[in-house]
């Protein structure tokens, strides 16, 4: 639990396939949030890619060698092995803060399970494909209306009764929909449709995500985001839309507000 009046606010980023832009989300959930007032923790399950650490260390580089003053939440990545470690950080991590962000390895992971568990809010980012829509449903190759949910679709079911077993609670399990560019408006649109059917039957909740802009890749050596438009200079179009994109995601996962936070991008 967080200190004071605030309960802590476990969001879970867990997706077993990679390159569905999970630990890019979950850094700018995080510095949107600590932006906000909040207090904000980050843990990366991920020892081996440590994409959401090593952004974070960019980003604790930039800060020193500029002296600029940007949010940054506390962050710390697990080894992947120590079940003990595990539970010590997430006392520790946990203790003093509004919203604990844990980034989960892109396949099947024993602490990411735990984890999902745990989530109060539970995040599967997935771009505009039925490759990436494969992972939660099946379709008919014909008409492509939804077969039968996944395993993993399955295995987040269980989590969530398990949990409302444990304590109660309820997962908001939200599928966050990357824009992809490429893809033409008739695949788009089936998949759309087979998102909605799936949504109905498992229970998810769906947002719009992120596009697959450049932009965002290129931000990752600073360890910068589209929340830091200072450090961008003159701002064009493409910043603008990718900040719209943002706000527009943040809003979409309804999250809780502590006392101490203020409005985004005000």
């Amino acid at each position: 639990m967080g200190e004071g009046s605030n309960p802590l606010h476990v969001i879970v980023f867990a997706n077993e396939k990679g390159g569905t832009g999970k630990s890019t989300t979950a850094v700018h959930t995080a510095i949107a949030l600590a932006a906000k007032g909040a207090r904000v923790a980050c843990l990366d399950l991920d020892h081996r890619q440590r994409t959401l650490g090593r952004y974070l260390d960019n980003r604790q580089a930039t800060i020193k060698r500029t002296g600029r003053e940007l949010p940054m939440p506390r962050y710390e990545t697990h080894d992947g092995e120590s079940e003990s470690r595990f539970h010590e950080l997430l006392e520790q991590l946990g203790t003093g803060t509004d919203f604990l962000i844990v980034d989960t390895p892109g396949r099947d992971d024993k602490f990411g399970r735990i984890a999902i568990t745990n989530a109060d809010t539970l995040i599967t980012p997935m771009n505009d494909s039925f490759v990436d829509f494969d992972l939660i449903g099946h379709v008919d190759p014909d008409t492509f209306k939804v077969v039968r949910p996944s395993f993993y679709s399955e295995l987040i079911w269980d989590s969530r009764k398990r949990r409302a077993k444990a304590d109660g609670a309820t997962i908001d399990w939200i599928v966050l929909r990357n824009r992809m560019q490429h893809i033409e408006a008739r695949n788009m649109r089936r998949v759309s449709e087979a998102i909605d059917q799936l949504a109905k039957r498992v229970g998810f909740r769906v947002i719009p995500g992120l596009s697959e802009r450049v932009i965002y890749r290129e931000l990752f050596p600073k360890g910068l985001t589209m929340l830091d438009s200072r450090e961008f200079g003159e701002m064009g179009l493409a910043h603008v839309a990718a900040r719209q994109e943002l706000r527009e995601m943040m809003a979409g996962m309804a999250l809780p507000e502590p006392a101490s936070t203020m409005p985004l991008f005000a």
